[in-house]
């Protein structure tokens, strides 16, 4: 598809949602503006185009619709702080097609603000396809912060880690984490996390005002296991333990309780910021991390998400 036709496709887009907005959800288009964080005329002028290109009927006559009906509900149920839904492919097994799109033009729009953020950001499969699809930015106001160690239990860079790659598409101050992902024992990484070069780091990461994180299933193929950063043996025993998935490494039960010992006291992860002060945005879709969503939810381990329709619905009929 060519660049005229995606600008195209994503103006519908962004006109079927100011629609749905405007005429099921009953926003004003100031709180559409706000929203979308665009301009009360530009509000103005997409609702006028949801109207002339014929996606306003009774309902919102477009595939987004139903994704923006099961966000809100979405956002009811889990007293979510954001949700974005998007479609889902039928025939893709994908677990980042379309978040990954979606994740990408939510960092994007917080990292075009000219006021100064500090913003989180976790690893894994999804958050990696999201920052390879930034546009080349300059955003030197900014301060993007890794939650994770770089550094594979061979020696070599974390392939998932993302903190090198967005500073180089964003160019914005950038404060990795010099450490393994999982410490060899308890004591290294005490002696690891209280290096003065990580302490500014880790306040760093604490005082973060957006976050975002991927979630790992605990299952046969967990990405910790899958690369390297756990043993089979440590799997069985998480898995024994309740562990059913991850975040930034921390392995968390059905209730969303952390997995005490294990693996848990060798990982060398910043904590998740505070969801009563900042936002924590889970991206993760699909059956096997279901059970991992559900209780990061319910635990409000996380304060925002973005999934596909299948996974928002499988979610809503969860609970």
């Amino acid at each position: 598809m060519n660049t005229r036709q995606d600008g195209g496709s994503n103006r519908l887009d962004d006109a079927a949602r100011a629609g749905w907005l405007y005429y099921v959800a009953g926003n004003t288009q100031d709180q559409i503006a706000t929203t979308l964080g665009i301009s009360r005329q530009t509000a103005q002028r997409l609702v006028s185009l949801a109207v002339s290109e014929g996606l306003i009927k009774v309902r919102v006559d477009h595939p987004i619709a139903n994704c923006l009906e099961l966000a809100a509900r979405l956002r009811s149920r889990f007293a979510f702080d954001l949700v974005e839904v998007v479609p889902s492919d039928p025939n893709s097994s994908s677990t980042t097609i379309g978040i990954a799109e979606a994740a990408a033009a939510e960092i994007e729009r917080r990292l075009r603000s000219p006021t100064p953020i500090v913003m989180a950001i976790g690893t894994g499969r999804t958050l990696k396809a999201a920052i390879e699809q930034l546009p080349p930015m300059e955003c030197p106001q900014h301060k993007v912060v890794s939650l994770t160690g770089n550094i594979s239990p061979d020696g070599s860079a974390a392939f998932y880690n993302v903190i090198f790659t967005m500073a180089d598409r964003v160019k914005a101050r950038s404060f990795p984490m010099p450490l393994p992902v999982i410490a060899s024992s308890p004591e290294e990484r005490e002696m690891l996390l209280n290096q003065p070069m990580i302490q500014p780091t880790l306040a760093l990461a604490a005082e973060a005002d957006v976050t975002f994180i991927g979630i790992g299933d605990l299952g046969p193929k967990a990405p910790l296991y899958e690369d390297g950063f756990i043993s089979e043996s440590e799997l069985k025993a998480l898995q024994k333990a309740g562990g059913i998935a991850e975040i930034v490494g921390w392995v968390y039960d059905r209730e969303g309780r952390m997995i005490e010992g294990i693996t848990n006291d060798r990982v060398s992860s910043a904590s998740l910021p505070s969801r009563e002060k900042s936002l924590v945005i889970a991206l993760a879709m699909g059956e096997r991390k279901l059970p991992g969503i559900l209780a990061a939810a319910n635990r409000r381990l996380i304060n925002g998400l973005i999934t596909d329709e299948r996974t928002a619905a499988a979610l809503l009929a969860s609970v």
